[in-house]
């Protein structure tokens, strides 16, 4: 999987804090469509968590779908996290933490569903989804919406006429999340794709947009250094490719996806003081 330095991300997120909401357009939609999944949910889980919960935008959603439901939230990003505090509402009031999700504050089948809109492109995802389900309880719930390797592929293309440095981040394959669903001991994961186009005046504009919400290139072998001016400009010039009807478009692959928590397998035999079990090896 993808090598990301958590450092880095945990700080571009605290920066975005205060722009996040700007240029957070497809990220709403994103945690709507999300959200409209839980119709066919039968039963209302008695906890919920939402993972990388950014300025909080799902969370009054949650409170008013789920009005039994204990709602909690964690990001990542200190900023981020206070900012999400403003909607944690009153009754029953929804603690929002300061957590990575590879290593979440809860004890064992502590949960009963987790929500996961846009923040798996920034972990390490089989160790997550491990997480996830250490803190889920039997037929627990994840849900979750995370980008796709066709992301933002016209100017990953654009960069690659520049230079073969990696200048986009790098997103999982549905085909792999799916696996690792697996690997990770989660039962009847469903997976589907949506592909969003969002269009821009300018490259300019579309890298203003990524910059506000703090979706910085995170990968660790990056490049640190500035980009020359020189090399912005083929860039730009090899963005023009893409433009249709004077406009450049940007686009953003979306997997939903939705896992169980299996129910336990029922525990091994103890035979009582005094006996002894004796196992039958078939022939």
């Amino acid at each position: 999987m993808i090598d990301l330095n958590q450092h880095a991300i945990r700080h571009n997120f605290d920066r975005a804090a205060r722009s996040y909401d700007e240029g957070a357009v497809l990220q709403r939609k994103v945690a709507d469509e999300l959200l409209s999944r839980f119709q066919w949910l039968r039963s209302e889980p008695a906890t919920l968590l939402d993972v990388g919960t950014g300025t909080g935008y799902a969370i009054p959603h949650l409170r008013r779908r789920f009005r039994k439901t204990q709602v909690l939230a964690c990001d990542i990003a200190l900023s981020m996290a206070r900012a999400a505090r403003r909607h944690r509402g009153l009754w029953r009031p929804t603690p929002v933490w300061v957590a990575d999700g590879h290593d979440l504050p809860l004890r064992s089948e502590a949960v009963d569903c987790i929500y996961s809109s846009l923040a798996l492109q920034w972990m390490d995802v089989p160790r997550a989804f491990a997480e996830f389900r250490r803190v889920l309880r039997p037929d627990g719930l994840f849900t979750f919406a995370t980008f796709g390797p066709d992301t933002l592929q016209e100017l990953r293309a654009a960069w690659a006429e520049v230079d073969d440095r990696p200048h986009i981040h790098t997103f999982v394959d549905m085909h792999d999340l799916g696996d690792a669903l697996i690997g990770t001991g989660f039962a009847d994961p469903v997976l589907d794709v949506e592909r969003y186009t969002l269009t821009y005046d300018s490259a300019r504009d579309a890298l203003r947009d990524l910059k506000r919400i703090g979706a910085h290139n995170a990968a660790a072998g990056r490049f640190g250094g500035l980009t020359g001016k020189t090399r912005y400009r083929r860039f730009e010039e090899a963005c023009e490719v893409f433009r249709r009807d004077g406009r450049l478009p940007i686009t953003y692959e979306v997997v939903y996806g939705q896992a169980w928590v299996p129910k336990h397998v029922p525990p091994p035999f103890t035979p009582p003081p005094g006996h002894a079990v004796i196992p039958i090896r078939g022939v």
